[in-house]
């Protein structure tokens, strides 16, 4: 298929290869059992643009030729499909922050299955220190709604993640690798939780506060260095 035209013009490169970097992750999401289907979304910021899936299609049936961007406004720039169900929600967070360019929100078993127990997923191991601390759970909304998207922002104030009651996650990244990874290691650590949380006459032990700043320091530093 031809490459969508912006404006009349061929998608910046920075475009097309931030396309290329969003069907990748949606691919990911759906081999890594993070998604059904087409449930979930992803969105990368370009600029003053927003490259997100788009809606009811198959992320192995997409390439080059069906890429979907629109600014934050939600006005198409470029692609013919129609933009996910949730871009309000994807929006909202793109114009909220400047500091996480990525978006990925998943039907995770295990953390929509948390979202329907608790009001936060408790600090269950240290790897919360990266998404903030506990990971918040935004009151349910309807899918697409203006509501829910206001509720996924206020649960995100000072995380990198929230949980969807009865419905799933949302993470954020500088890039969608970050984004990623922060999505499979959520999902993780509410799988270690519900595991933990349902061996009968026992309580799972939590992190304090101190212990979770701590573990962030230390985290600060983590990774190869040049």
């Amino acid at each position: 298929m031809d490459e969508p035209e912006a404006n009349g013009t061929t998608p910046p490169a920075a475009w097309r290869e931030g396309w290329r970097q969003v069907v990748d992750t949606a691919l990911r999401t759906v081999r890594d059992g993070l998604v059904v289907g087409t449930s979930g979304n992803v969105s990368l910021r370009v600029g003053d643009a927003v490259l997100v899936t788009p809606s009811g299609v198959p992320y192995d049936r997409l390439g080059p030729g069906d890429l979907c961007a629109v600014d934050l406004a939600g006005r198409r720039l470029a692609g013919e499909l129609r933009p996910t169900s949730e871009l309000p929600l994807h929006l909202a967070v793109h114009r909220r922050t400047t500091t996480a360019a990525a978006v990925v929100h998943t039907h995770a078993l295990h953390a929509t299955a948390v979202s329907t127990l608790v009001d936060e997923l408790p600090a269950v191991h240290y790897q919360l220190a990266t998404l903030g601390g506990p990971v918040r759970v935004a009151p349910y909304a309807r899918y697409g709604s203006a509501e829910l998207a206001a509720a996924t922002l206020a649960a995100l104030e000072g995380r990198e993640a929230c949980l969807l009651r009865n419905h799933g996650t949302v993470v954020l990244g500088a890039d969608l690798d970050q984004a990623f990874e922060r999505t499979a290691q959520l999902e993780w650590m509410c799988r270690l939780w519900l595991t933990a949380h349902s061996v009968h006459g026992l309580v799972p032990s939590l992190l304090t506060p101190a212990e979770l700043a701590d573990a962030a320091e230390a985290l600060r530093d983590y990774g190869p260095r040049p």
